[in-house]
């Protein structure tokens, strides 16, 4: 059952309370209980129509008025209600077929509205809608609350669950009813009147503080751009100035040059600037977002934030939030996340005493009598790369054009996975801004149609920083075969018009994960639409890993191409970038591992009242040997992924627990007599890895692929680290 969230205060509205990943909906034909009474204007409110068109119906975002939202989630609601009210009457003895394939038909409406109110939230967001956002928070989480701790539903849930009848279930249907009844089991439904009426109040208030923290995030990102004159572009390559002139155009400031306040801006200014007090201050900005003492300053959300998710799970019996959290993910215990961590840890903060004596001597040597600040951090090290290995990341620039990469993901998903991408006819498909494109993706071999590809790859005012994967349907079949409707969304720079839009390594790196997650939908064959959901340690895993085909031969020399010449990227300049491939592993480790401990740090603590998130921060990095060169990659007053709802909370980690996984899952590739492109390994990662979703155990798809569990051996050498018997 594809529940509501307790969390509706996060951009991705359709996270659900059983950890799915996947924001996908069910199409509007895939209720089969669905309150067939509505009012007049009820049936004319665009947001809850079911959706029409090509390709079994597509969404209406060329109708989406913000006037229409509030009465459609409200109307969605109540027929949600309605649909489960009509699973708790049924005088039948509970079973797989009347109650929890019945669940997942529910709120069909609703599930289409979620789709509008995603967009609006994350991709065009406004004052006008966060409004409406605060104002349904507290709302729809006593709506989710009615729903998990509505007695009659769960003894019917528990009655299968506890059941003979489950065992003779097939694996994926007792995996389903599993999932669902511990949806239940463990947001609060085991609870009694009175526990349950202070979860609810939490998830209400909890709700309330993850839109404000949302918005607070937004609203430093919108308001702190540094406009700079002509004077000021030292250093900076030309397709930077073009886009931060651009930038400036679009806000009305024609003739000079907008540095914004998000890291598509932030990190290629502070990697070529020469005009260190600018990076200063740009870096200041950036990371100081959410905690400027002032009217959008975080910490004391944070505080609240904390001590509220530790009392909910404790009504529950749980120590503490991250013991509650990670009891069904693979890592299972928050000390076995936490020593993952803690056995990179050590490898990672001596690399970045390394890089930094690197940047340190380098200094020296042009004339800067300077001590390595973290602004100069990116500064430097471009530096050391181009002395090192004579790697200049702006000529790599040149060859990654955003169209051509594009179509190499393309080329990659036709070889690995058999998908073809066809531009859909422009104008069939309604979109919410001009900028994003629609594809259909079709089976090569069979011309078989599997679904729509969206992309919305600019950034702008109002859209969310960074860059995400999302469904608006996922695949299922269980009373007939839907399509997946998939998105990537990205916050690349928009060029001058003609230009092209050149990015760097690690935004190519991105623009692959990100269309892993897509990969990962669209290939989906499980049956029910619950099981695209997935478990958080192990959903980062596929993305991550199709970040390797970027280096491929075939990729290389067919994709990555001058945008003036046109010539393949030179066999020297593809050697040097193999040859850096761990260079700065130290940063990007080390920022990434103090975000993800201090979060689960955080979680772990059995008492959080009256924290002070800044000195928390603080202290827990200096009794770790964080070096001051280096701050975390979210820090905690701005830390979306956990504090703007509950997809990461706790939960960070994942990403380097799924690259344990990457890692080992790319050796298995590396020593296969194809390579990447290996047939036999790509049939066998389609079949456990990608196409099952959350319908197995991932421990056991992995086992299933690979023939044992993951080794981190793999990681270490991946990032050139010295394994952890050798430290």
């Amino acid at each position: 059952m594809k529940l509501i969230p307790i969390w509706l205060g996060t951009a991705l509205v359709s996270v659900s309370l059983l950890g799915c990943t996947d924001n996908s909906t069910p199409s509007s034909q895939q209720s089969t209980v669905a309150t067939e009474q509505t009012t007049q204007s009820e049936q004319e409110n665009p947001l809850l129509q079911p959706w029409t068109g090509p390709y079994q119906g597509v969404p209406a975002f060329d109708q989406m008025k913000l006037a229409d939202l509030t009465a459609a989630l409200e109307t969605g609601m109540a027929q949600h209600l309605a649909d489960i009210d009509k699973i708790t009457a049924n005088p039948e003895a509970a079973s797989f077929e009347n109650t929890i394939v019945a669940l997942e038909g529910v709120g069909a409406a609703l599930d289409r509205v979620f789709t509008y109110y995603g967009i609006w939230s994350a991709n065009q967001s406004s004052e006008e809608f966060r409004a409406i956002q605060r104002e349904m928070a507290p709302k729809l989480s006593e709506f989710s609350s009615k729903i998990t701790q509505n007695e009659a539903l769960f003894k019917r849930i528990a009655a299968i669950y506890h059941s003979e009848q489950m065992q003779s279930l097939t694996s994926e249907q007792q995996r389903l009813t599993k999932l669902v009844y511990l949806g239940f089991a463990n947001n609060g439904a085991t609870l009694n009147e009175e526990q349950k009426k202070r979860y609810a109040d939490i998830n209400q208030r909890l709700a309330q503080l993850y839109t404000k923290f949302s918005n607070n995030v937004l609203a430093d990102e919108e308001g702190y751009v540094l406009y700079l004159n002509a004077e000021q572009l030292g250093g900076l390559p030309d397709s930077l100035v073009k886009a931060a002139a651009a930038a400036a155009t679009s806000r009305g400031k024609e003739g000079m040059y907008a540095i914004t306040n998000t890291r598509s801006s932030m990190d290629p200014f502070l990697t070529y600037s020469t005009e260190r007090e600018l990076r200063k201050q740009v870096w200041n900005t950036y990371y100081s977002r959410g905690d400027n003492a002032d009217e959008h300053d975080n910490n004391a959300l944070i505080a609240e934030i904390l001590a509220l998710r530790d009392e909910r799970v404790g009504l529950l019996g749980f120590d503490n939030y991250a013991t509650w959290r990670l009891q069904d993910r693979m890592a299972k215990t928050p000390q076995r996340a936490m020593d993952l961590m803690m056995s990179v840890w050590p490898a990672a903060i001596a690399r970045v005493q390394e890089e930094v004596a690197d940047m340190q001597a380098l200094a020296k040597q042009q004339g800067d009598d300077i001590s390595i600040e973290p602004w100069d951090y990116r500064f430097y090290a471009e530096q050391v790369r181009k002395a090192k290995y004579d790697l200049n990341s702006d000529e790599v620039k040149q060859y990654l054009q955003l169209d051509k990469l594009r179509e190499a993901m393309f080329y990659v998903a036709g070889r690995m996975f058999n998908f073809n991408f066809a531009p859909v006819p422009e104008g069939s498909v309604p979109v919410f801004n001009a900028d994003v494109k629609v594809w259909e993706v079709t089976d090569k071999t069979t011309g078989k149609h599997i679904g729509l590809w969206y992309l919305d790859p600019f950034a702008r005012t109002g859209k969310r920083s960074g860059a995400w994967a999302t469904s608006y349907r996922g695949y299922s079949k269980y009373d007939g075969v839907k399509n997946v409707l998939s998105s990537n969304n990205s916050n690349f720079i928009k060029g001058a018009p003609g230009e092209a839009v050149l990015i760097s390594w690690d935004d190519a790196e991105t623009y692959f994960h990100e269309f892993g997650h897509a990969l990962h939908a669209l290939s989906s064959n499980v049956t029910y639409p619950t099981l695209n959901g997935g478990v958080r340690d192990y959903t980062e895993f596929q993305s991550q890993l199709l970040e390797r085909w970027l280096l491929t031969d075939e990729v290389i020399n067919q994709f990555l191409v001058h945008h003036k010449t046109g010539e393949a990227m030179p066999a020297e300049l593809v050697a040097k970038i193999k040859n850096a491939a761990t260079f700065n592993e130290g940063f990007k480790t080390t920022e990434y591992l103090a975000s993800a401990i201090i979060d689960l740090k955080l979680h772990m603590l059995d008492d959080p009242k009256g924290i002070d998130p800044d000195a928390f921060e603080r202290d827990t990095l200096a009794a770790m040997g964080m070096p001051s060169q280096v701050v975390m990659r979210h820090r905690t007053p701005q830390f979306g992924h956990v504090f703007s709802g509950e997809g990461y909370a706790a939960a960070y980690y994942g990403y380097m627990w799924a690259e344990v996984l990457t890692s080992d899952a790319a050796e298995a590739f590396a020593q296969a007599p194809g390579g990447f492109y290996d047939k036999d390994v790509a049939a066998k990662l389609v079949e456990y890895l990608f196409s099952v979703r959350n319908a197995l155990d991932p421990e056991e798809a992995y086992r299933a692929f690979r023939g044992r569990d993951a080794k981190i051996e793999a990681l270490m050498r991946d990032r050139g680290f010295p394994l952890p018997s050798e430290q």
